[in-house]
This record gives structure tokens, C-alpha cells and sequence, in this order.
């Protein structure tokens, strides 16, 4: 099962984005406005979710509400 890392916009904290694991930023973000959260595991993400990080390697997610 795959691992990704998770990080969270420090401006707008409803925004998430995953990476594969090790990956790090890509180069479309502000790296200092973002902060590495944690990791997750496939199982725990929606499938829309997996196909963005297939496709492109990054996801982005809007969080809550």
C-alpha cells in the first residue's frame, strides 16, 4: 500500500494537498506557504483523490466544511 505526505496551506488552512511520499512541493506551489503535516495511506483517501496524485503526483484537497 502506498504512502503520501500531506501538507496544509499555512494561509488558508481548509487546503490541503498530497504528494507521494518523498516527493516534496511541486514547483506550481509557494513552498513557504505550505507545512508538511503527516503522512497517509491510499486506503484513507477518496478516489478522486488517488486518480489526481496517479495523473499529476499532487492532489489538492479543501478540507472540513
Amino acid at each position: 500500500m502506498q504512502e503520501f505526505d500531506f501538507y496544509l496551506n499555512l494561509k488558508k488552512p481548509t487546503l490541503g494537498l498530497y504528494v507521494r511520499k518523498g516527493a516534496g512541493l511541486p514547483d506550481l506551489v509557494d513552498t513557504s506557504q505550505w507545512q508538511f503535516d503527516g503522512h497517509v495511506w491510499e486506503s484513507e483517501l477518496a478516489p478522486d483523490i488517488l486518480k489526481g496524485l496517479e495523473a499529476n503526483g499532487h492532489a489538492f484537497q479543501e478540507l472540513g466544511g
